[in-house]
């Protein structure tokens, strides 16, 4: 057999060729239904990538503008949708700065418990659906497994296994239920023993690994020029955590490391997700034993929080109180501010603007999936058609928060 690069002989023609433009998505299943991609190839290597998003046109934005402050929580449930309680604290957290208020401590534990489990929730998904698009689909299902068995601690808290719709201005919607503790610390060693059940049938496998190993690799610097956080940004070697860096909440409180990478290729992202999990599980640990049994999850301000339902069908007062929250919407005062969280992609930042009204004048995300995605065109420029599957999967983009 000729070698490929022999030089052509007199009288031999070159035919010339063009670059090829190959569509992917917005209904490729890798591409998860919201983001085109416009590749141009030659041969398998992708010499230019055109990442498109916006095929979702929710709105998210003006459809929050149209409501009252507290119900905007349904909304931002949809947001990632695969960890949707940390919408629900980060978004609390951003009227509780206007307002000027904070929660009771006890309040504040329940919400780094359920957000952290909703954390584990998101790396779950991530990581399970990355190993099942590469054709590992066994360790998806121990993911969604030990997904489910936390699914069944949220139907119990909030009524819902998905959507919670659970926070509230001011608090949480109820109190921690009566066996809320022994149900995350009868499910949490479950959880991890199942995660290592899929991670052992992935990590020592070579076709996993050739695909995930130098694939998809982001310097440090560019991913800060980028604006990336999360794991993404700390699979760079960047250590970043606005949980250990600009805590809030109790996280100041709690004894955890923040797993960095070193490549920032897609077995980075992979690793430090898989190594988050395990953080998490050392927060609600710690949590558990610090939260309370007895006292209240929401601030006593009438005009922030809904009176019980007892008052509410036997008193005027309560009648008038539950009325004017519902109907206007709570007060917030007039002005502006920006409030962030980590979220399971990484920084979620609200940026928000009061007229006084029960109403948001105008509200902002700050998307830790948009900055993430603007990164993919680097990430495949160079590579092969094939690692567009996995390095899209690891960088974790959710449609509802990233489409604008």
């Amino acid at each position: 057999m000729e070698p490929l690069d022999v030089e052509l002989e007199d009288g031999e023609l070159e035919l010339p060729t063009d670059p090829m433009l190959l569509n992917m998505g917005p209904s490729h299943p890798a591409m998860h239904g919201t983001v085109r991609i416009v590749v141009e190839l030659s041969g398998e290597t992708i010499n230019k990538a055109d990442v498109q998003i916006g095929y979702l046109h929710r709105g998210f934005e003006k459809m929050c503008e149209r409501g009252t402050w507290s119900q905007v929580f349904p909304y931002v449930d949809r947001l990632n949708y695969a960890s949707p309680m940390l919408n629900n604290v980060g978004f609390a957290l951003a009227v509780e700065k206007m307002l000027g208020v904070t929660v009771p401590e006890r309040c504040q534990h329940y919400r780094v418990l359920l957000g952290e489990l909703a954390r584990i929730c998101d790396h779950l998904v991530c990581s399970g659906a990355m190993a099942m698009e590469l054709g590992a689909f066994t360790p998806f299902l121990y993911f969604i497994k030990a997904r489910d068995i936390i699914w069944d601690i949220f139907e119990e808290e909030t009524g819902a296994r998905l959507t919670n719709s659970f926070g509230r201005v001011g608090g949480m919607a109820h109190e921690p239920s009566p066996n809320f503790k022994e149900m995350v610390r009868t499910s949490i060693p479950a959880v991890v023993d199942l995660i290592k059940d899929g991670e052992n049938l992935v990590l020592e496998n070579r076709i996993f690994l050739d695909r995930l190993e130098d694939v998809g690799i982001m310097s440090k610097e560019d991913a800060i020029a980028l604006g990336w956080s999360g794991v993404v940004l700390r699979s760079t070697g960047a250590n970043y955590d606005a949980r250990k860096h600009h805590p809030y909440m109790t996280y100041d409180r709690y004894d955890f490391d923040v797993p960095v990478g070193q490549k920032g290729d897609n077995y980075d992202r992979f690793m430090c997700r898989q190594a988050e999990i395990r953080q998490s599980a050392r927060i609600i640990e710690q949590a558990l034993e610090m939260m309370a049994d007895e006292g209240p999850v929401n601030v006593e301000d009438p005009r922030i929080i809904l009176p019980p339902k007892e008052q509410v069908y036997n008193t005027i007062e309560g009648t008038i109180q539950h009325f004017k929250i519902v109907m206007e919407g709570i007060k917030v005062p007039a002005g502006e501010c920006y409030s962030y969280t980590e979220s399971g992609n990484g920084e979620l930042g609200f940026y928000m603007v009061s007229d006084g009204s029960g109403t948001p004048w105008r509200l902002r995300i700050r998307p830790p999936s948009f900055a993430s995605t603007a990164g993919l065109e680097q990430l495949i420029t160079g590579q092969m058609i094939p690692d567009i599957v996995p390095t899209f999967g690891s960088i974790n983009m959710i449609g509802g928060e990233c489409d604008h």
